[in-house]
């Protein structure tokens, strides 16, 4: 399981001040409306610098990342990193004077200052022989990484358990923690977690807040099983977080809980919470904290953000809903007084609107106030027929004849997700668009005939078209006939695709009839254009 994305569009306005000194004139023009991700290397006291990551390349900007990386900073340029060319990255990471990046071939690089680590100036690969992990999380001063096979192991500073307590402090040889069968983990400044298939957490390390979520503040040694106490869970669980001394846990069912520093935002006596306890959100759909904040933040299905817990040990920050349209967890963490925070690898383009700056999102999913509800597998969107029919003609035909007296409509072709976000564009003008889910957006597009949404799939697709994403977006430009993308395919196909694939015919036989394959169930006018 790869990591959820915390932010799938972040507007990259938001990072102005700290790359206002770039010099356009002395590098490509277009570099900052090309930046497809981008990653703030962070403590809780000093910014370390930015990973600015295009389709091409990956950069480092900033005195000490340059530093870590032998590079030479320049405030007027951003410096391309070598080590990752040709590499696409999947999740970026960091901690106290380190950062980890983990690419898609299923490699792990560390890059930091700290000696201990031994990076001898550049990112050094986390050597296990044969190994590739699919995620990677990184505490104050130690690592998890999750193998593809779902076992956890950890790298690092050991002295409050956070490896195990079976090992000492390890910079150089990964330890298996013993977990297995495992899907997901995540880290605090000293403490870790990890989710497996079967719905269970485990936690271990630090816990002088009860962070553990284990019902007292005793450390533990090695990884302890978490239960929710009081509360019956009959919901997966989608996410887990952690932040400084915070631990969090998002069901698949919308309900949010939280255990450890200012984990009980509406208790006046005891703002902490030494087991997993309801934070009062409901319908929620993402969540966000770092390893090095005591903040929390939430968004739920209506685009509301929320933030609690504490800005430092003195200052509580009671639950609150965050005022503005807000479109990221970037932007809801300039609402905290201190400096902008990534969480994780930020996409920073292809979120796409109206100019219409009126939002109408309280008609939908109101329970107290719908004439329809959509029924997608056992969950279900409350909405308004006489707006839907207003803003889509695909709804005005749905709710017209024989059908306007339907009050149910099974929905069995899209997701829940996909279904949801496509509303919500229809009551605000906003929708986000990314690799995971533009086929069903574009899906879907077509089959409701929504040309404002398929011109949103049509100009990501256009945009997020390179050398890697070929082969993916290829079947998507045949099926629905984008014709607007011929050229730039015709362009990437001699330059970057027929070299590579035909170097070696004896080798690349395999990859030469897929591609062969593709084209020929593609239209006819690309393959004229090839062969012009």
């Amino acid at each position: 399981m790869k990591k959820i994305p915390t932010d799938t569009d972040v507007d990259i306005e938001l990072f102005q001040n700290d790359l206002k000194d770039i010099d356009l004139k002395d590098i490509d023009q277009e570099f900052i409306p090309n930046i497809v991700s981008i990653f703030k290397i962070t403590n809780s006291n000093k910014t370390f610098g930015y990973l600015c990551i295009t389709n091409n390349a990956t950069y480092a900007y900033g005195d000490e990342i340059c530093k870590w990386l032998s590079l030479q900073h320049d405030p007027k340029q951003p410096q391309q990193i070598d080590i990752l060319n040709d590499k696409k990255i999947l999740q970026v990471d960091s901690g106290e004077d380190f950062v980890v990046v983990l690419t898609d071939d299923g490699l792990v690089y560390l890059a930091s200052c700290d000696s201990r680590w031994k990076t001898n100036n550049t990112f050094r690969l986390i050597s296990t022989g044969d190994d590739r992990f699919q995620m990677i999380a990184c505490g104050e001063n130690h690592l998890l990484l999750l193998r593809q096979d779902g076992t956890v192991f950890a790298l690092g500073n050991n002295c409050f358990c956070q490896l195990t307590g079976n090992s000492s402090s390890s910079y150089d040889t990964v330890v298996n923690t013993g977990l297995n069968n495992v899907k997901m983990i995540a880290c605090g400044e000293g403490h870790s977690l990890a989710l497996t298939n079967t719905n269970e957490i485990y936690s271990w390390g630090y816990n002088n807040y009860g962070q553990l979520g284990l019902g007292d503040t005793n450390v533990r040694r090695t990884p302890s099983l978490v239960s929710f106490p009081d509360v019956l869970i009959d919901s997966p669980i989608k996410n887990i977080v952690v932040g400084a001394s915070h631990s969090l846990f998002l069901l698949e069912d919308g309900q949010i809980f939280g255990c450890g520093y200012g984990q009980c935002p509406i208790n006046d006596n005891e703002q902490d919470a030494k087991v997993p306890t309801k934070i009062p959100i409901e319908n929620v759909q993402s969540m966000a904290c770092k390893n090095h904040h005591l903040i929390s933040y939430a968004l739920d299905h209506s685009s509301h953000y929320y933030k609690w817990g504490r800005l430092n040990t003195k200052e509580l920050v009671p639950l609150k809903k965050l005022d503005g349209q807000l479109k990221s967890f970037v932007a809801a963490s300039a609402t905290s007084r201190v400096s902008i925070i990534t969480f994780g690898l930020t996409s920073t383009i292809y979120s796409f609107e109206s100019n219409d700056p009126i939002s109408i999102i309280g008609l939908l999913d109101n329970p107290d106030n719908y004439d329809v509800m959509f029924i997608i597998g056992d969950k279900h969107i409350f909405a308004s027929k006489c707006y839907l029919k207003m803003s889509s003609k695909y709804y005005s035909r749905m709710f017209s004849g024989d059908c306007q007296e339907n009050n149910q409509v099974i929905i069995k072709d899209y997701s829940y997700d996909i279904y949801y976000s496509y509303l919500v564009m229809l009551h605000t003008g906003r929708i986000r668009i990314n690799q995971s889910n533009i086929a069903e957006l574009i899906d879907l597009a077509n089959c409701y005939g929504d040309e404002r949404l398929m011109k949103h799939c049509r100009t990501f697709i256009r945009r997020d078209l390179n050398k890697q994403t070929l082969f993916t977006y290829l079947p998507l430009i045949s099926k629905y006939k984008l014709d607007d993308m011929h050229d730039k395919l015709v362009e990437l196909t001699i330059k970057d695709v027929l070299p590579k694939i035909t170097n070696n015919l004896s080798e690349n036989k395999k990859n030469i009839i897929e591609f062969l394959e593709l084209f020929f169930l593609s239209d006819n006018l690309f393959l004229k254009k090839i062969c012009e």
